[in-house]
Formats: C-alpha cells, structure tokens, sequence
C-alpha cells in the first residue's frame, strides 16, 4: 500500500504543477492579449494622426498650387502690361522725335525768314 500511496501522492503533485503550469499559462496569455490590445489601439491612434496629417498636407499642397496658380498669373498679367507700356512709351518717343523734328524745321524756316524772331526766342529762353 505504501507504493500505491506513493503514486498517488506522485500523480496529486504531477496534477498541483499541471494546474499551477495552465494557471501560469493562462495569466501570460491574459497580458499577452492585454498589450496585444494596447499595442493595436496605440497603432490605430497612431494610423489616425498619419491620416489626419496626410490630409493637412493635401491641403497645404492644393493650397500651393492654387497660390502658385495665382502669382504665375499675375506674373504673366505684370509681363504683358510691362510690355504695353513699353509700346506706349516708344510710340510716345516717337511721336515727341516728330515733334521736336516739327518745331526744329518751324525755327529752322523762322530763322530763315526772319532771323529776328529766333533771336527773340534764344534770347527769352537764354
């Protein structure tokens, strides 16, 4: 009896660490669920302002384009109203060269026909 009573005594220890082991199994499973958990939410928390910053950053960037849009447009306007102006102004040169050629041949012909008239001049703009 003293053998069987050994055996049982054996197989009720076998069976306390079975059961200490599937306790100890199963507290590591629970924390491993836990942070697994934890991890998956701080991933998601994470994948949400990635989101939320690529969404910034798309409207920055459609910002941009619209801002760039609007200054080449402007440059562009600028350009041709330069280009304008520049006509404008060598048509006017051109007109004041007619004119002063005008006014030099008018006194050239005064002078000619009476040098007083000239001298006049010369001499109240002198």
């Amino acid at each position: 009896m003293t053998n069987t009573s050994s055996s049982g005594d054996r197989l009720a220890q076998i069976e306390a660490l079975l059961q200490q082991s599937v306790i100890a199994s199963n507290e590591r499973m629970t924390r491993l669920e836990q942070t697994m958990e934890r991890d998956r939410q701080e991933s998601n928390e994470r994948m949400t302002r990635i989101e939320r910053s690529i969404g910034q950053i798309e409207q920055l960037t459609q910002s941009n384009g619209r801002a760039i849009q609007a200054l080449t447009e402007d440059i562009t306007t600028f350009k041709l109203a330069v280009e304008q102006d520049r006509e404008e102004a060598k048509a006017e040169r051109q007109e004041l060269r007619q004119v002063t050629m005008g006014i030099a041949n008018l006194l050239s012909s005064l002078d000619s026909d009476r040098p007083t008239i000239l001298r006049k001049l010369n001499f109240a703009l002198g």
